[in-house]
């Protein structure tokens, strides 16, 4: 991995206009979060604007739930030696006139997910959280299928890489209808993750 790789996507700016137009009419701020010896992957979906004012990944309630899935204290997950959280966009996107989410600019994983990749050589465990990051990581098959059956079928993918919804809040109501991810899914994924992190 290039050395001034963190420091090259934090300056980016590509799209200053682009979020300039948004409803939040926000700044870039990639939040970089990596380094070359990191064993667990979190491919994310992009920051929120909590991280966005914060600065750091996935420091919002979801984080919180997403600690809990992978079953890792916070010292541990954000131990950039050991987690790198790569999302489909460094930066938060915005929110359109409704007050929605906007997607993550495809521009971003575009120009930074080839280098960034590259140079994580020691991933172990990649954690493909949310619809965007299953469609970049998993290809058309995903988009085809959508999240539930996507997440359904996580044994395809394991050990190697777990699949899951996105840990927000707006989730909950999915979590409960689908029982069998907390019964199957996060017990494989917690015990997946112990290893990897204690080897």
């Amino acid at each position: 991995m290039q050395q001034d790789l963190p420091a090259r996507i934090t300056a980016c700016r590509l799209c200053t206009d682009r979020f300039a137009a948004t409803a939040t009419g926000h700044a870039p701020r990639p939040v970089v979060w990596f380094r070359p010896g990191a064993r667990l992957l979190i491919a994310g979906q992009a920051p929120g604007a909590r991280v966005h004012e914060a600065g750091v990944p996935f420091a919002d309630p979801s984080g919180d739930r997403l600690r809990d899935w992978l079953g890792v204290d916070a010292d541990t997950f954000y131990d950039r030696d050991r987690v790198a959280i790569v999302p489909m966009a460094f930066c938060f996107p915005g929110y359109d006139a409704k007050g929605s989410d906007l997607p993550p600019p495809k521009i971003c994983a575009e120009t930074w997910h080839g280098p960034v990749m590259a140079g994580l050589s020691r991933i172990r465990v990649t954690v493909l959280v949310g619809g965007y990051a299953h469609r970049w990581h998993l290809g058309a098959q995903a988009a085809r299928a959508g999240v539930t059956r996507t997440v359904a079928g996580w044994r395809d993918h394991a050990p190697d890489r777990f699949v899951l919804p996105h840990p927000s809040w707006r989730n909950t109501g999915w979590l409960k209808r689908n029982p069998w991810f907390g019964d199957e899914v996060l017990p494989a994924l917690r015990a997946r993750v112990r290893e990897v992190l204690d080897d």
